[in-house]
């Protein structure tokens, strides 16, 4: 089977899969994410399994943990279930399902315990474009849309963020939205991996920051 059949057949099973989903992961953010890993690896000087990059955008989100009362064994199951009927190799399946379980922003928090990470060059190239979306105007998008979904309020100047937040913390967080700016989303721009990943969320993080500026702005005009 081709490497474009593969990914054609993935894209199926992924549409199929999130069919309905909420909060601003559905396709259309696995779309994006997958055609960022695309761009960034096109730049990337070193080698890479481009089928293990595509494959794991494509799969990154498959069974997220936050709509599955925060079991983070699912996603990555899932993925490696559908991998195995596709005929792929042992090795292979084993690199994407490490990059279901290791994409997740709640990883770079440290729990206090030695614990061993995985890494790649294909994991840092479609957590680099998964990062990318959270940022610039659809991460802006995407964040009021989980905080909708979630009820949560847009700002309450009465709550700081928790500039100290553990993974645990950030994982039971309900907090306002705009919070989520500085609990995480303008932390991203400085936990990108590649050149690529790095330059184009420059731009993206300047454009939150213009953003935060124009609702202060507003919020309080006098």
């Amino acid at each position: 089977m081709s490497d474009a059949v593969l990914v054609e057949r993935t894209i199926s099973f992924v549409k199929e899969r999130l069919e309905g989903a909420k909060s601003g992961h559905d396709w259309f953010h696995i779309q994006r994410v997958f055609r960022n890993s695309l761009l960034i690896a096109r730049e990337e000087a070193k080698e890479l399994d481009l089928l293990v990059v595509s494959l794991g955008a494509l799969l990154h989100d498959i069974a997220d943990s936050k709509f599955h009362n925060g079991d983070e064994t699912v996603g990555p199951k899932v993925a490696a279930d559908f991998l195995k009927t596709l005929g792929l190799q042992a090795k292979t399946i084993a690199h994407i399902e490490q990059i279901v379980a290791n994409i997740s922003f709640k990883n770079t928090f440290t729990s206090g315990k030695t614990v061993k990470i995985f890494n790649s060059l294909e994991l840092q190239v479609v957590q680099d474009a998964d990062r990318l979306d959270a940022l610039g105007a659809i991460g802006i998008a995407r964040a009021f849309h989980y905080g909708g979904y979630k009820n949560r309020k847009i700002y309450d100047p009465e709550i700081a963020p928790n500039l100290k937040m553990t993974r645990e913390g950030y994982k039971k967080s309900q907090g306002p939205t705009i919070n989520h700016f500085y609990e995480k989303l303008l932390l991203l721009k400085d936990k990108m991996h590649t050149p690529a990943g790095k330059r184009l969320a420059e731009e993206r993080h300047a454009f939150l920051l213009h953003y935060l500026e124009e609702f202060y702005r507003e919020w309080n005009p006098l």
